[in-house]
């Protein structure tokens, strides 16, 4: 199937590469990476990766200008559903292909590699470049390595594999890159970020069932001078607390009017409770766009009533 993708690319002189919204470094280096790759490759073609950008993440490399074009391939990674694409006009596109490590939600492009078992979009570019004739260089190993660095934890979760680890290896000795430099681009943060940590530290609500969360209000974030994605990527954090098994944040957006709500787990499956409120994502990291913040505290309500029917099963 990686040879469908190489055929199709080498179709078309004009490729876009999209992802989805709210975007974070797994979805945004799949698609920087793949663009300059393909650039590297075959230089004649046209190759442009759109979408709103983060503040957060400008060092990991520059977007590209949307342009009004035709007959064009587009590229959708890292994004289960339609609705949650970020920039893309689908009319412009002449054949479409999603990649993507989710698990499937709904059927959107012509071609859709699907890798649901893969720790992060990354690692499945890593392996169409390794089984192709795309080309590679050390700054294109460097984004796919701090993508699936970023989406793994360091490596912390199931999704990781030997396969994980395998091309990982293969990868960094055919394209070294300086891995101290590149773990600052991700983890290199201001006093503001930690001192976000020791607020949400200090005033997570913990349930007896084991659910931990905390709302940020936006008068919170501007007194901490930090941005309304800032909680939102601090989930991982949270993850070895002993008094807990799923932990959240709930992170008001005053600018698009809404609630963000980031969760992860080291228990129970929450991807369906995500998708109920409107979100989704993998079975133990998942996000919710709520409405209102009583909306939000529905979905705390479900994942502490999930967790007092997954404790009684452990029991």
């Amino acid at each position: 199937m990686y040879n469908e993708v190489i055929n199709k690319i080498k179709e078309y002189d004009t490729i876009v590469i999209a992802r989805h919204i709210g975007v974070d470094p797994d979805a945004l280096c799949s698609q920087l990476a793949l663009r300059d790759s393909i650039k590297l490759t075959y230089p004649d073609k046209k190759v442009i990766a759109i979408g709103t950008g983060s503040s957060r993440f400008t060092h990991l490399g520059k977007l590209d200008k949307l342009e009004k074009l035709e007959n064009a391939l587009l590229i959708v990674t890292d994004t289960p559903d339609k609705r949650r694409v970020d920039s893309l006009d689908f009319s412009m596109g002449a054949y479409s292909i999603k990649i993507d490590h989710h698990p499937f939600i709904e059927k959107f492009c012509d071609l859709e590699i699907i890798e649901d078992d893969k720790s992060s979009t990354c690692e499945i570019i890593m392996n169409i470049i390794d089984n192709t004739e795309l080309l590679c260089d050390s700054n294109i190993s460097e984004l796919l390595y701090l993508g699936l660095v970023s989406d793994s934890n360091r490596f912390l979760f199931n999704s990781c594999s030997s396969n994980t680890f395998n091309i990982v290896s293969k990868l960094i000795d055919k394209y070294p890159f300086d891995m101290g430099k590149a773990y600052e681009k991700i983890y290199l943060r201001p006093l503001s970020e930690v001192r976000l940590q020791g607020y949400i530290s200090l005033n997570m609500k913990v349930t007896p069932n084991k659910l931990g969360y905390i709302v940020v209000t936006d008068e919170v974030i501007n007194e901490l001078g930090v941005d309304s994605a800032s909680a939102g990527n601090m989930v991982n954090d949270f993850n070895y607390i002993k008094e807990i098994l799923v932990w959240a944040t709930i992170t008001e957006d005053k600018k698009n009017d809404q609630y963000r709500v980031s969760i992860r787990s080291r228990g129970p499956e929450i991807n369906k409770i995500a998708e109920k409120h409107g979100g989704g994502g993998h079975k133990y990291a998942s996000g919710v766009k709520a409405k209102s913040l009583d909306a939000a505290i529905e979905v705390m309500k479900d994942l502490d009533l999930e967790l007092s029917l997954y404790n009684e099963e452990v029991i």
